[in-house]
This record gives C-alpha cells, structure tokens and sequence, in this order.
C-alpha cells in the first residue's frame, strides 16, 4: 500500500470571535482530504491575524487568542498559534505558510536527530534508519472558497503571492452559500493553471455562522448559545468583549494590505 503525504492545514484569519463553523471547516478539510487516498492530515493550525490587519471591529488578539484556545482544548489535532497575532505589522499569508512551513520541516529535522542519536537497542523494530524513506510534510491554505473571490480585489493580494501560494503551497476551499469556486477558478488563469492543487470541499450540511452576525447579535445583547462554544462565551461575558465601542474600532479606516499598496481605495469593512 503507498504510504500517504502527511499534510498541515493552516487557516488564517480574524476568528473575531472563533465560531463552530471555523472549527467545522478543519474536519470536513480533513475528511476530504482522507478520501483522496493520497493524504494523512497530522495537524490543523488556526493562525489568528495581528491587530495591525486594521479590520473594522477587531478586538485584541490577547481576547482572539485566548477564545480560540478555549474552543479547540477538546480538539486532538488542531492548534492555535500566536506567531502572526504577535508580529508588530501585518504579515501577509504567504509569509505565515513560509514560516509554518519552515517550521515543520525544523519539527522534522529535530525528531530525526533525536532518533539518529538514540541507541540501536532504545529504536523500535524496523525502525531502521537505513531503511526510512522520509517524505516531506506538505502545507496547505484552509479557507472558505469566498476567498478565491478576494483574490480579484484591486491590491488585497499581490499577483506573487496568490501565485506562491497556489503553486508551492495549495488551498484546500470549503464551500459557502453564495459562492461559486469553479467560477472563480474558470475566471482566472492563474487558479486554472494550478487547479489541480486547490481542493474544492463540499460541505452538504449549510451552516452559514457569521463571525460579523454573531458580534452583532452580543452588541444587542442576544443568545449566541450553540453558535459558539460555551467556553467562549463565558469568556466574552466575562471579558465584556463584544459591544458597540469594539464594533467602531477601525472604523473608516483601510484594511493594512489596501493601505500600503492603494491607499486612495475606499474601505473594506465586514
């Protein structure tokens, strides 16, 4: 049997405030991609974006951070990382698959040292050095398919970066209402000549949460129970986090990737 590409899913985001549907995404992603016969996800990395993404209602990542790991401690297999959150400037997504990237292969480069190091009687049976074949993990973008739509928009991405990202990397998209992947790839050369590495995840139970709808709800003091975990929750009420002041931070103000590349261009808000 030909042993399967261990594979690292990294989704980046806001996660303001991290939904069941974002947590929903990483099992269907790996669900797919088990089906393919070709894959074996080890990990799910959730990647909160830095407060410095300018993005009209963004709380603090301390809070953002905090809430994503309260709803992944029951999860096995997928981690919160606060390397993007913690840098000073925006980082753009290619630079935080490069570094997660990097940073896989170091994990790896570690675990064989380690064993290279070890006694021959301390190694399990047909653990063999000599008779290891070791194949490199692979590191794919998690998102929703709307993102596709994104790439058209005037200087958000770089035209080398999307390039990068679908060549060196891949995407693996997870359907949402309203929008239409195949579309957007047929619409683009550049999606259409790298198709074959973006993975196109059908998701036949509709469940549309809203990050933006669920703060609007908090704001008006409504029950978001069941929306979002009950870990979650108790923090934001704890916290006091979500509440009309919060929503009009970054107001009138350009997402970061807009203002360094056109910043004549209007808003982009939720």
């Amino acid at each position: 049997m030909k042993s399967r590409i261990p594979l690292i899913l990294l989704a980046c985001g806001s996660f303001n405030p991290i939904t069941n549907m974002h947590m929903r995404l990483f099992e269907l992603a790996r669900d797919h991609l088990h089906q393919t016969g070709r894959y074996q996800v080890i990990e799910g990395i959730m990647s909160p974006v830095s407060d410095d993404y300018r993005k009209k209602g963004l709380v603090s990542a301390k809070h953002r951070i905090a809430m994503a790991k309260l709803a992944l401690e029951t999860s096995d297999w997928i981690r919160v990382d606060s390397w993007e959150s913690e840098q000073e400037t925006w980082t753009e997504t290619v630079k935080v698959l490069r570094h997660h990237y990097n940073e896989s292969l170091r994990s790896l480069q570690s675990r064989q040292e380690f064993m290279a190091n070890k006694r021959p009687t301390q190694r399990p049976p047909g653990d063999s050095l000599s008779s290891q074949h070791t194949v490199l993990p692979e590191l794919k973008l998690l998102c929703g398919a709307d993102i596709l739509q994104t790439f058209k928009t005037p200087n958000l991405w770089k035209e080398e970066d999307i390039k990068e990202i679908v060549e060196k990397f891949g995407l693996v998209c997870v359907s949402r209402a309203g929008s239409d992947p195949v579309q957007y790839i047929n619409e683009s050369d550049l999606l259409t000549k790298f198709q074959h590495n973006i993975f196109l995840v059908k998701e036949w139970i509709q469940n549309e949460i809203s990050a933006t709808q669920i703060r609007r709800a908090l704001c008006r003091g409504l029950s978001v129970k069941y929306l979002v975990p009950d870990s979650v929750i108790s923090y934001i009420t704890h916290h006091n986090i979500y509440t009309e002041e919060s929503e009009r931070r970054n107001e009138g103000d350009l997402l970061q990737p807009l203002k360094l590349r056109n910043p004549t261009v209007n808003p982009l808000n939720d």
